[in-house]
């Protein structure tokens, strides 16, 4: 009889409460979700900082080149439309700046746990991201589109194959501009996927708060 009495008092021990694996769950599910989501925004921060690069260096390279149209050597058309570039430009630092933010509150516990800062920013930073690199994108379409007005990728690519010992060198020109717009084509859809694992992100932490509370309400629990 008290054998009896042992083992069912061990079973009745080793029974484990189901809110206990409802918040497990959770909390498994946001580890892997906030793995993936910090994993692109790196990647989105990566892709900014080349953006930058590029589409600054070529901005750089048109700025310490072009001269006076008074002068009968010119090496840019007359009229002459920069904004596709600048768009690049600051949608680019945008990205960077808010991708850097996301990941400094994601990485260090500090700033983690000891804010309530943390979960707004999380989906915060890739709204602002995608807003900015679509709005780049748009305005470098729609300017870029014009067929009577040049800009630094339309000049550099058309005059690419022109051997030159100095600078302008349009053939490396033509390839930053399409090495920043193809990224930021790229970019797109990657700090979109980022917003969206924030916004399961959040759900999933306001499951697991009221799995928590219901757990910690528990009578077998406490």
């Amino acid at each position: 009889m008290a054998n009896e009495t042992k083992i069912t008092a061990s079973s009745s021990d080793s029974e484990v409460d189901p809110r206990d694996l409802t918040y497990q769950g959770h909390v498994k599910s946001i580890r892997l979700v906030d793995s993936a989501r910090v994993g692109l925004t790196a990647l989105a921060l990566l892709c900014g900082l080349t953006i930058l690069g590029t589409s600054g260096d070529a901005l750089m390279v048109y700025n310490s080149t072009s001269v006076s149209p008074n002068f009968q050597l010119p090496l840019w058309p007359r009229h002459f439309d920069l904004r596709p570039s600048v768009a690049l430009v600051v949608g680019s630092v945008i990205v960077v700046l808010t991708n850097i933010v996301s990941l400094v509150f994601s990485k260090v516990k500090m700033l983690r746990n000891g804010t309530s800062l943390h979960t707004p920013l999380t989906f915060a930073a890739p709204f602002v991201g995608f807003v900015a690199v679509m709005i780049s994108m748009i305005f470098f379409y729609a300017v870029n589109a014009s067929t009577t007005v040049d800009t630094v990728q339309s000049w550099s690519c058309q005059w690419e194959s022109v051997s030159m010992q100095m600078k302008p060198h349009f053939g490396a020109i033509c390839k930053e501009t399409k090495t920043a717009l193809y990224l930021s084509i790229i970019l797109i859809p990657v700090e979109a996927f980022v917003l969206s694992l924030a916004g399961y992100q959040m759900m999933l932490e306001r499951k697991a708060a009221g799995a928590a509370h219901v757990r910690k309400g528990s009578p077998a629990l406490s």
